[in-house]
């Protein structure tokens, strides 16, 4: 336990850019829900579940994937924004995670590519390319996407902005824009995922200008305290993909248009370093921060791998970082952050069993937080699954289920 004399970073507040302080330095990460209730709206498993993290003492939670169009499914489970929709249960979600303190962010997103076939058998990207993961059982998981005209592009610009607006509207402390992952956005800004010849391909400047577009329609019309961020990948760890060198000259690109906070990530569903795979230690994306720092003033929060707090403490101390994004523990012990920021505990972990193939580990993984996710909605304590694969057979059958449900809900007009 720190001592009276010890400084601790942690519990340090941090304050943003545009005014608001956050109340430590220690995030809950972005993790998709998939808890929308029958009109794919927050319900009360969702309501449930921020219950528990709004306790946590986290200075930030920013939520799952939240849908910016209702044609662009990342999971069938998720919270879809639409024009005219009743706010009432994006309030209450807003109102139960600031209860404890928090301050909540809504991470908006359109996946692309990234889309299921048994969501959409064609799904809209930059370009006509497919998502192409190693071995037999994954050749008929994605389709191949339509590439997106010039005028879908603006119209999916503007539904970035109605989603900031949404969430502004509903008491949300801010957005965080989801460029990371390889979903639609972080498709854009890879020359493996797009290979357009107008000005939205080609140079990275054209690569990165959906991202630019989008975060300066969003900072024209929310107010100056609302919270503006962007989750970017540090690189996509693939061979003539999104490099490092890209994120930092895009990173200067971002530096003028009043970021709050840069979410430093990597990786994608082709290559999931952002579950750990990379194969580098703890902090597995602080290196990059490191560079980054040398290059901006936004405030950095690294996400990916933080467990031991004294890592956490050398990270916030040398300023390699403002700010520690912790995702998988959440699922397993929702109620740690101050303990862990004042000492009280000093590593936090998931402990969720590898599997060999990396890919399935990924999803095998996912699948087995968002048990946790379940399990706490309806009111129960998180559980590890006995077999990680037989758990993913009951998501899938599970998200399935929910494709059709979503299916119905496009037929009948998004409503």
């Amino acid at each position: 336990m720190v001592s009276v004399l010890e400084k601790n970073p942690l519990v340090e507040p941090l304050r943003l850019p545009n005014g608001t302080v956050l109340l430590n330095r220690i995030a809950k990460a972005s993790m998709e829900e998939g808890l929308s209730n029958g009109k794919f709206l927050p319900g009360e498993k969702i309501f449930n579940l921020y219950s528990r993290w709004a306790k946590s003492g986290a200075g930030l939670l920013i939520t799952g994937n939240v849908m910016v169009d209702p044609n662009g499914l990342t999971g069938p489970g998720n919270v879809i924004l639409r024009k005219g929709m009743d706010l009432s249960g994006l309030k209450k979600w807003a109102e139960i995670a600031k209860s404890g303190g928090s301050k909540i962010w809504m991470q908006i997103n359109h996946p692309g590519r990234q889309t299921f076939s048994f969501v959409s058998e064609t799904p809209v990207a930059p370009s006509a390319i497919k998502v192409k993961i190693p071995g037999k059982m994954f050749e008929k998981v994605f389709g191949v996407p339509r590439a997106l005209s010039g005028t879908e592009i603006k119209e999916l610009i503007q539904k970035f902005v109605q989603a900031a607006l949404l969430a502004e509207s509903a008491g949300f402390d801010g957005v965080e824009v989801h460029a990371a992952h390889g979903y639609m956005i972080s498709q854009f800004l890879s020359p493996i995922s797009n290979i357009r010849e107008d000005e939205w391909g080609g140079s990275l400047e054209n690569r990165a200008r959906l991202l630019v577009e989008v975060i300066k329609g969003i900072r024209a019309v929310v107010k100056p305290g609302f919270g503006v961020g962007v989750k970017l990948n540090s690189a996509d760890f693939q061979g003539g993909g999104f490099q490092e060198e890209d994120a930092i000259q895009v990173i200067r690109m971002l530096e003028p248009l009043g970021i709050d906070l840069l979410e430093i990530s990597g990786g994608n569903y082709e290559s999931p370093a952002m579950q750990g795979t990379s194969g580098k230690r703890e902090a597995y994306f602080l290196e990059f921060a490191k560079k980054a720092k040398q290059i901006t003033k936004i405030p950095l929060l690294v996400t990916g791998g933080f467990r031991t707090r004294a890592v956490m403490l050398e990270a916030i101390s040398s300023e390699e970082a403002d700010m520690i994004g912790i995702a998988a523990p959440f699922a397993f012990h929702p109620e740690f952050a101050s303990s862990l920021a004042e000492g009280k505990i000093e590593k936090v972990s998931a402990d969720i069993p590898k599997l060999s193939n990396p890919a399935i580990n990924s999803i095998a993984k996912m699948s087995a937080i968002r048990l946790q996710f379940r399990r706490m909605g309806e009111g129960k304590e998180p559980k590890l699954p006995l077999s990680l694969v037989f758990n993913l057979i009951l998501d899938q059958i599970r998200s399935r289920r929910n494709a059709k449900r979503y299916k119905k809900f496009l037929i009948d007009g998004a409503n």
